[in-house]
């Protein structure tokens, strides 16, 4: 009998394997891609305090684009750089989550490149 793998498994064991080395500081915090089917969220975190510093999603109220795309997708980068510029931060190290590096979440990159983010 084949047995179909879970997909968000594997997913979450690559997460976790690229998160022991790939970590968030002060001076340069970790930006975090989490995507949906329908939605698209970015965060930046300092991981040694421990605290979210900027988010972004494309689940705002006021959010005007579709998320579950890649036009909405590179709208929530922008909007996480832009909020990220207010806050002062200008550098970031990119967590993907475990996803490739293709379609929404590279769009979501772009995006906060745009915007000024470095990395």
């Amino acid at each position: 009998m084949v047995s179909k793998k879970d997909k968000n498994l594997q997913r979450l064991k690559r997460h976790k394997r690229v998160r022991g080395t790939v970590s968030g500081t002060a001076e340069r915090p970790r930006l975090d891609v989490f995507r949906s089917s329908k939605h698209i969220y970015a965060q930046i975190i300092d991981d040694v305090a421990g605290v979210t510093l900027v988010a972004a999603s494309s689940n705002e109220k006021d959010f005007a684009a579709d998320g579950g795309n890649k036009e909405g997708a590179k709208l929530v980068g922008k909007l996480v750089g832009e909020r990220a510029a207010a806050k002062g931060i200008k550098a970031v190290v990119f967590d993907r989550g475990g996803y490739i590096y293709h379609g929404r979440v590279k769009e979501l990159a772009d995006g906060a490149r745009e915007s000024g983010l470095e990395f």
